[in-house]
């Protein structure tokens, strides 16, 4: 892989189809060393934002680029930027090395790198199969070999656990952390969240083509309301000094049976101080943290295009992703 460090970089982005905003003024930047999850609800404008970043979708307006270039204008593009959008976008008839051997030929790179990514991401036994029979998750897999055949330094992936069975997952979870660890820019979509908590650094979150958030993944889960559980053998004249210092204090029973506090929207020294300042004792003190899922849910909520509607919910039709 070249050593140079690439950014990309997407700035005052749109795509209009028809009636639809599919893409809305959208601007931020994916860096080197790390994994970026490109999150939003089904709608969002995910997909459209990244093939207009590979220059298959023309912006209404705005610019993507890579250091600066369209891809359109890069020299070499499949040594500059890996992509997987679509696993079956595969000739059925075609076996899984010459898919990748007529890859490589369109951009003057040498054949014997097809076997490499191959035993790569774990095809070498099926190399001369054809791709038409493969499960969705070995093609997801050539997909990734294909991403990576000119070893380039920025890769976007778009769904890539889609059809990967558990060990799979692990293994692609371990495969995107490595790239950006050697210094590689890596974007990936999902709509996996618990499975993006355990792998993006950063997440850039967008709703109806909107930015909703662009930070890292512990700067985004903190700005869910924080609370406390707190157990005492003075469970009562504790409830009154919250109470009294203007905190919502609702009375619970924990797992074990034993009656505890939950306080919403605090954090545990403010509990902490009231308490010994009362010289109350405490026997537990926790904080509950919000999940990525959480966070995520109560972040988009209104940037939802497909609305369940009970049990025989109907979808409101929509635009692109």
């Amino acid at each position: 892989m070249s050593k140079v460090e690439s950014v990309l970089t997407v700035e005052n982005l749109t795509k209009v189809f028809g009636p639809v905003r599919a893409v809305d003024d959208l601007t931020f930047e994916v860096r080197p060393g790390l994994v970026t999850g490109f999150l939003g609800p089904n709608g969002a404008g995910k997909s459209t934002t990244m093939r207009m970043m590979l220059g298959l979708d023309r912006p209404t307006a705005g610019t993507a680029t890579v250091d600066g270039r369209p891809y359109r204008e890069l020299d070499a593009p499949l040594r500059q930027v890996g992509a997987l959008l679509d696993a079956s976008w595969i000739h059925p008839n075609r076996s899984a090395r010459s898919h990748l051997r007529w890859m490589a030929a369109s951009n003057g790179i040498p054949r014997r790198r097809v076997d490499e990514v191959l035993d790569m991401v774990g095809l070498a036994s099926v190399a001369g199969k054809r791709a038409g029979g493969f499960s969705l998750g070995m093609k997801q897999r050539l997909g990734l070999a294909g991403a990576m055949l000119g070893d380039p330094h920025t890769l976007l992936f778009d769904e890539p656990v889609n059809g990967l069975d558990p060990e799979g997952i692990v293994w692609i979870r371990g495969f995107m952390r490595n790239l950006a660890a050697q210094g590689r820019t890596v974007l990936v979509s999902s709509h996996l969240l618990t499975e993006m908590s355990l792998t993006a650094d950063h997440l850039v979150v967008i709703g109806q083509g909107k930015l909703i958030a662009d930070c890292s993944v512990a700067e985004f889960t903190s700005r869910a309301s924080s609370s406390v559980r707190v157990r005492s053998p003075q469970l009562d004249a504790l409830h009154r000094v919250l109470a009294e210092a203007g905190l919502r204090v609702t009375p619970a029973v924990a797992s074990d049976g034993r009656p505890v506090l939950d306080i919403a929207d605090v954090v545990t020294d403010q509990v902490g101080d009231i308490a010994a300042h009362a010289g109350i004792v405490l026997h537990e003190l926790t904080g509950a943290t919000a999940s990525l899922e959480e966070v995520f849910m109560t972040m988009t909520a209104g940037a939802v295009q497909y609305q369940g509607g009970g049990p025989a919910g109907t979808a409101a039709q929509g635009g692109p992703r």
